[in-house]
């Protein structure tokens, strides 16, 4: 049997295996997402979700907290997307750099709110939440109250959770979690963050 014969028979039992799994497969749901971990492209994979999202003429909504202070490049692409995009920003910059507790927790309850509202869109069809992770592991939003908006959101909504150190519960909660492992970043070499890189 040549090379070739044996890399097509091989191919042919791989797609008969993937048919009888694939054939279990028919539960349709909306799905709670977590990107966490110390390792670059959290927020990254959120965007990719929402842009493969918009690209099947999904509504989707936008929510960052902590970010609000600067101008990321995702926001501008966005905007090409009309009111097929709900984007709020909301904060100052992360808590070393803000370094006022009662204006972080204050700007946290303003940008949940608006989360909740996407939340309860049952017209929106995604919910990215970046950087939430950060905003529950200081404690600035009950982990429990977020749990509950989440189970009580439309069915079919997708939600992307993202930031460092996820919750437990949260972790529990989610049917998708990917955890970003740091190998190697630029910072470390003392390179800068970058437009069209990091924001």
């Amino acid at each position: 049997m040549s090379d070739a014969q044996r890399h097509n028979a091989k191919m042919a039992r791989k797609a008969k295996a993937r048919e009888r799994i694939m054939a279990t497969k028919q539960t349709e749901k909306g799905l709670l997402i977590v990107h966490t971990g110390k390792g670059k492209g959290k927020s990254t994979a959120g965007f990719g979700m929402v842009l493969r999202a918009l690209g099947h003429g999904m509504k989707v909504s936008v929510i960052q907290f902590i970010k609000g202070a600067r101008e990321i490049g995702e926001k501008k692409a966005l905007a090409a997307f009309g009111d097929q995009v709900d984007f709020f920003a909301c904060g100052e910059g992360f808590t070393w750099e803000t370094q006022n507790l009662e204006k972080d927790r204050a700007l946290a309850a303003r940008t949940w709110e608006e989360a909740r509202r996407a939340l309860t869109d049952a017209d929106t069809a995604m919910v990215l939440l970046d950087e939430l992770n950060i905003v529950l592991r200081y404690g600035y939003l009950s982990v429990d109250e977020v749990l509950e908006t989440l189970a009580a959101r439309p069915e079919g909504q997708h939600v992307i959770v993202t930031g460092r150190n996820a919750p437990e519960a949260l972790v529990k909660a989610a049917d998708l979690v990917t955890e970003m492992t740091l190998v190697k970043h630029p910072f470390r070499s003392g390179v800068k963050a970058q437009a069209g890189v990091e924001f």
